[in-house]
């Protein structure tokens, strides 16, 4: 028989609705390529569902949930250094696709309203502080990276072919010069 106070005596109290937050909440975790913690105090209902659409519409989830659920969710999804970082009334925004977008979305958000400052976040298992989340916000997207990645890797190939090319019309003229002159002779 578990003891009391144990995580299993707690998940046995815990009523069917709690269990399902959890479950729903462990499927993000597992799914999400990144998840932004922010503080949501300060808004208003209005302003949250209005933050949701904008957020949703990039196939980003937002939810408000008790930090005990959300601890508990990410232990089980194998995140349990994250529950460190759920202390206070949050909000998880969970990315499923881009990592910086999340972070992006929220950033600009902020700095328009002065309302839903970002607390910390996960991107592919790793916490952040707050500072790095930033950091991950100012990131390029990721079609602008791979643009730049690509002028990088084909810069020293252009340069080779423009060598090659000069090469070869020298050597295409000096041939042409020294049969003119043999013709000459």
């Amino acid at each position: 028989m578990p003891q009391a106070g144990t995580p299993e005596v707690a998940a046995q109290r815990a009523g069917p609705r709690k269990q399902g937050t959890v479950a729903r909440l462990i499927e993000r975790f597992s799914r999400a390529t990144s998840v932004i913690v922010t503080d949501y105090r300060g808004l208003t209902v209005k302003q949250l569902e209005e933050l949701r659409a904008q957020l949703r519409a990039q196939r980003i989830d937002y939810a408000v949930v008790k930090n005990t659920l959300a601890r508990r969710a990410a232990r089980e999804a194998g995140m349990g250094a994250f529950g460190d970082a759920l202390t206070g009334p949050v909000g998880l925004a969970f990315g499923f696709e881009e990592l910086s977008v999340p972070a992006r979305m929220l950033g600009d958000y902020f700095r328009l309203n002065r309302r839903l400052p970002v607390v910390a976040g996960l991107v592919e298992g790793r916490v952040l502080d707050a500072r790095g989340v930033q950091t991950l916000a100012e990131l390029p997207p990721r079609d602008a990276l791979l643009a730049q990645l690509a002028g990088t890797l084909q810069s020293p190939l252009t340069h080779l072919a423009g060598t090659l090319d000069s090469i070869l019309s020298t050597l295409a003229a000096t041939l042409d010069a020294y049969r003119a002159q043999l013709e000459a002779a």
